[in-house]
């Protein structure tokens, strides 16, 4: 089975006029079947009435690296993904894939498409981002629904569980 750990655990709180983006470190969360305890996502929370094939955004330090070699400063946090995994790579995430994070077991149900939000990173803005959203295509990290909810930490294994 491949395994890997948890690198950073990325949260937003509310804050009315502040993008969603960056994302900031935390030390621990829960991960319910509604996200990661802690974490507002307007558009999965006012669009998608709280869908939880979206509960989670996982992305792979592996991609950020890739981004980081082509140019783009991303760190783990800027693009909205809740759980940035090390040790296992991004293409080895795919819809129907179970994953233990943690103490939770998630279910990928989709890859994340990228969108103009990201232009609110303060390296992008609006003159590079259509450039920034086609680097993106197919890396910009994968949803889960959460099946077995559970307590998440930097450090914690993460185990591709249907291999």
């Amino acid at each position: 089975m491949t395994t890997g750990h948890i690198l950073q655990i990325n949260v937003k709180d509310i804050k009315a006029g502040k993008p969603g983006l960056p994302k900031y470190p935390i030390d621990r969360a829960y991960l319910s079947s509604a996200g990661v305890e802690g974490d507002f996502n307007h558009y999965r929370t006012s669009d998608l009435q709280g869908d939880p094939d979206q509960a989670l955004l996982i992305m792979t330090i592996d991609a950020i690296e890739r981004l980081n070699q082509e140019g783009w400063p991303i760190e783990p946090g800027h693009i909205g993904e809740n759980v940035t995994v090390d040790g296992i790579a991004y293409d080895d995430f795919t819809p129907g894939r179970q994953v233990r994070v943690g103490d939770a077991i998630v279910e990928i149900t989709k890859a994340c498409t990228p969108c103009v939000n990201l232009y609110k990173l303060p390296y992008i803005g609006e003159e590079r981002g259509p450039e920034f959203l086609r680097a993106m295509n197919n890396r910009r990290g994968w949803y889960a629904r959460v099946v077995e909810q559970g307590d998440i930490a930097p450090g914690a294994t993460v185990k591709l569980l249907d291999e």
